[in-house]
């Protein structure tokens, strides 16, 4: 049986191989992803991002029981810092899901970012999937939490849900991050903490003085994640942004453009080896290399001189 195989038919150990095979040799894993796409785009893809502190873990971990107490499945990718010794991920995200690593309805994954930008890890896309065909109705998807480059999980959630809390500058680093242009849900969480009222008072000014039209405005909503409160209300929000998505039609816009991320992101990697290769062979790249270091070429003559063989006639 294969692994693709196995996952139909709900084999978590093959659910976990063909991630890691992923993460480790993607172009081994490609005859199991081309088997398993039929089975995909049932899951709704939910991400979450914001600042180191603001609670992430704990909502997914919140949010998950929630849809389990509802009978939903959960996949949740919780993508952490990269090990430098040993390059995995450093596992703090799934130590603080421990209670639901023995539900047998919901599926933790931890991934390193290995030096990917954006706060995701490159096998991300794919281990989407993957949870998507086994099934799961919802794939959450926590970023590393670095900060002011974490906007890639907008190219591969159909929700993306910021998190900000009191105390932490947050309005200022949502104006620097183009948080705003992200959002499709706010999330305050620790509402507890004086502050709060007035982090999401800020927001809603900056929604109302937002000039670009929108029709979807992101609802500002307050949690306290350790203690319970507001989680209901947070998932009928997703689940409201959800309805708008399949209403207006715009749903199968953000999977048209994922997946055409998707595919130029394979296309790019495949060219990448196949220059490479072909470089490496005709040992051109080590000649242009010495000759830029000489100062008898410099480095864009030199990429033009690799390049030359492709170009278009």
């Amino acid at each position: 049986m294969t692994l693709a195989q196995g996952i139909l038919t709900g084999d978590r150990r093959a659910l976990a191989r063909l991630i890691t095979i992923v993460e480790n040799q993607p172009a081994k894993a490609v005859p199991d992803l081309q088997v398993l796409y039929p089975h995909t785009g049932e899951a709704l893809v939910i991400g979450i991002t914001g600042p180191p502190g603001s609670g992430k873990s704990t909502l997914v971990d919140k949010l998950a029981k929630e849809l389990r107490r509802r009978e939903k499945t959960v996949g949740i990718i919780a993508v952490d810092p990269t090990s430098p010794f040993t390059g995995g991920a450093i596992l703090g995200d799934r130590i603080r899901m421990q209670d639901l690593a023995t539900d047998p309805g919901v599926y933790i994954r931890s991934m390193g970012t290995r030096g990917s930008l954006g706060g995701l890890a490159k096998a991300a896309h794919s281990a989407i999937e993957i949870l998507d065909a086994a099934g799961m109705d919802y794939v959450f998807v926590e970023t590393v939490g670095v900060g002011q480059s974490e906007v890639d999980i907008v190219r591969i959630a159909d929700t993306t849900m910021v998190t900000l809390v009191p105390g932490l500058g947050d309005e200022i680093q949502t104006i620097k991050a183009g948080v705003l242009e992200i959002a499709d849900v706010f999330v305050v969480n620790k509402a507890d903490r004086p502050g709060a009222d007035q982090v999401a008072l800020q927001l809603e000014m900056m929604l109302d003085l937002n000039t670009k039209e929108k029709k979807w405005r992101p609802p500002v909503l307050s949690t306290v994640a350790n203690a319970g409160e507001g989680i209901a209300a947070l998932l009928e929000g997703v689940e409201q942004h959800y309805q708008y998505l399949h209403e207006s039609g715009e749903l199968r816009g953000r999977r048209r453009a994922r997946y055409r991320a998707e595919i130029m992101a394979i296309v790019e990697e495949g060219l990448r080896d196949r220059l490479l290769t072909f470089w490496s062979g005709e040992g051109k790249i080590n000649t242009v290399v010495e000759e830029v270091i000489a100062r008898r070429k410099d480095p864009y003559s030199a990429a033009t001189e690799l390049l030359q063989p492709f170009s278009v006639k």
